[in-house]
């Protein structure tokens, strides 16, 4: 071979081993990334292994490099990149995707801790109780302000950094309007001060806690035998609408020309079934509280000045008995008919059914008045006046019957049933959305207890308006004490809170946390606030 050959191969071999050693160079760095990925892989499936992570990790590794030296690594051996791009195969682990809590909570946000702002509200007394929502609504707002009020902030209805820390501060104030507050909870309170007596006169009904409704509130507090600091705060708010309330104004007992008034009007319309003297007693109570009743009015007994005002007014609706009713003037109304001959005294049982009905038009067809079964103004100053006819041999008082009631209910005080649990439903799911407005009895806007009231009232049902609290003892219809039991067309009270049962486990009621009318399933909260049901067909 000559030099110059010779040379020209002693090139070419340089050149081969040269690239030799490069790939080999570039197979060990391969391989280092694969160990890599291969021993992750290993530590993540220990548990399913059996084995440490040291030992898995140092196996993987020792076979990728064994198989390096030997030939080539194969495709098979490099874990392959996901569809979605991921470089590592899924775990099956849930990634919260909501996004996180604004800074500022404000109207017309939706975010899950919306429900705990609401449910901290409810707690210190600024909303009224309901199932609490990922929504800030109006009444959200409004209830926000309120509390900035109380802790001397700007209201402007938005929760940041400085209404939070207060709000879910565990030694946070509950609410207590005092002096100075305006708002319309103050006109609130005000306007039931007035309706109690505590408050001389309407154009008091101002919205500004002002001095005047301080003395009135301290005069409340006196009288109730609770603390006096002329704050209206949770304590002499829930008393404010409960049954065990004292008025400042005419009340059981009293004797007076301003009784006598009352009373005559009363006698006129057809509540008072006993003559008119001047003294407020049983018979009075009663006579005012079914007025009440009839005519949207709370309903405590007391001749307050709002109802005084509506009982002398040309508004004022007239009593009227009818087929259904149950309460004590039905009683009082069998009684007299029994006295004039045309009822058994055994039927005053209290519930106008049939019999009672029948007797009256047998009455009222003796005495020249319209035959119409129902007891009014003329029918109730005939019975009393002690000049009637009695009945003729024909007329029969009904031998050993009695009134019994039809239905799994009663219509409580005034008002027969029509319709079905069907067309209740129906009633209600008209008014969904609603707005919530506290107070409110229909028929555009409603609280919680006023929607049911209105509801009912739609259905013929006589039942006064009566809050959440009220609705734990109605006294009147089915009582349903187990939460599996309820069915549809049930009235469900939870603690602050009272809704219509629609069937299939769905509730509508009129929710301050949405601010307005809703229909959705009970929830866990319901059942866990639940109180009683109750029936009323």
């Amino acid at each position: 071979m000559s030099k110059k050959k010779k040379n020209e191969f002693l090139r070419s071999v340089k050149d081969r081993v040269e690239t030799i050693q490069d790939m080999d160079k570039s197979k060990k760095i391969m391989a280092g990334g694969v160990i890599g990925v291969v021993a992750l892989a290993a530590i993540i499936g220990v548990n399913m292994s059996g084995k440490s992570a040291r030992s898995v990790a140092i196996e993987t590794t020792a076979s990728v490099e064994s198989s390096t030296t030997a030939a080539p690594i194969a495709a098979a051996q490099v874990m392959p990149m996901e569809k979605a791009g991921n470089e590592f195969p899924s775990l099956g682990i849930e990634v919260e995707t909501e996004e996180p809590r604004p800074e500022l909570l404000e109207e017309g946000v939706q975010h899950s801790y919306i429900a705990k702002v609401q449910e901290r509200l409810m707690q210190l007394g600024f909303m009224d109780n309901d199932e609490p929502t990922n929504y800030f609504g109006e009444v959200t707002k409004a209830a926000v302000m309120i509390f900035q009020r109380q802790n001397g902030l700007a209201q402007d209805g938005i929760i940041g950094p400085s209404t939070l820390p207060l709000l879910m501060d565990e030694n946070a104030k509950h609410y207590a309007a005092k002096l100075g507050d305006v708002g319309e909870d103050v006109k609130r309170i005000q306007n039931r001060l007035y309706e109690l007596g505590y408050l001389a006169s309407a154009d008091m009904i101002t919205g500004t806690y002002d001095e005047k409704t301080q003395e009135a509130a301290l005069k409340l507090q006196q009288v109730n035998s609770l603390s006096e600091d002329g704050k209206v705060g949770s304590e002499t708010m829930n008393l404010l609408y409960s049954d065990e309330i004292k008025a400042n104004t005419l009340s059981l007992g009293e004797h007076s020309e301003v009784v006598q008034n009352i009373q005559n009007r009363l006698f006129e319309l057809g509540y008072l079934t006993t003559r008119p003297d001047g003294t407020y007693g049983n018979d009075t109570e009663l006579a005012v509280r079914v007025f009440q009743s009839k005519n949207d009015l709370v309903v405590d007994g007391y001749l307050g000045p709002s109802t005084r005002a509506v009982i002398l007014s040309s508004e004022a609706k007239a009593n009227g008995l009818r087929l259904g009713d149950e309460n004590e003037q039905v009683a009082r109304l069998q009684s007299l008919l029994a006295k004039a001959g045309y009822l058994n005294e055994s039927n005053a049982t209290g519930y106008f059914g049939e019999l009672t009905e029948s007797a009256l038009k047998r009455f009222q067809s003796n005495n020249g008045l319209s035959a119409d079964g129902r007891a009014g103004a003329q029918t109730f100053a005939k019975l009393s006046s002690g000049n009637t006819n009695g009945p003729s041999r024909n007329d029969s008082s009904n031998g050993g019957k009695s009134d019994k009631k039809s239905g799994g209910g009663s219509s409580g005080g005034g008002g027969s049933y029509s319709g079905s649990v069907g067309n209740m439903i129906s009633i209600a799911s008209s008014k969904i959305g609603s707005p919530y407005v506290w107070g409110a009895k229909g028929s555009n806007s409603f609280d919680c207890s006023g929607f049911v009231y209105w509801v009912l009232k739609q259905m013929g049902v006589g039942q006064s308006y009566i809050t959440s609290s009220g609705w734990r003892n109605p006294g009147r219809y089915t009582r349903i004490s187990s939460f599996s039991d309820i069915q549809a067309g049930d009235i469900v009270v939870v603690s602050g809170h009272v809704g219509i049962a629609a069937g299939g486990g769905e509730i509508i009621d009129a929710s301050s946390s949405r601010g307005r009318v809703k229909r959705s399933s009970m929830s866990s909260w319901w059942r866990n606030n639940f109180i009683v049901a109750w029936r009323i067909f």
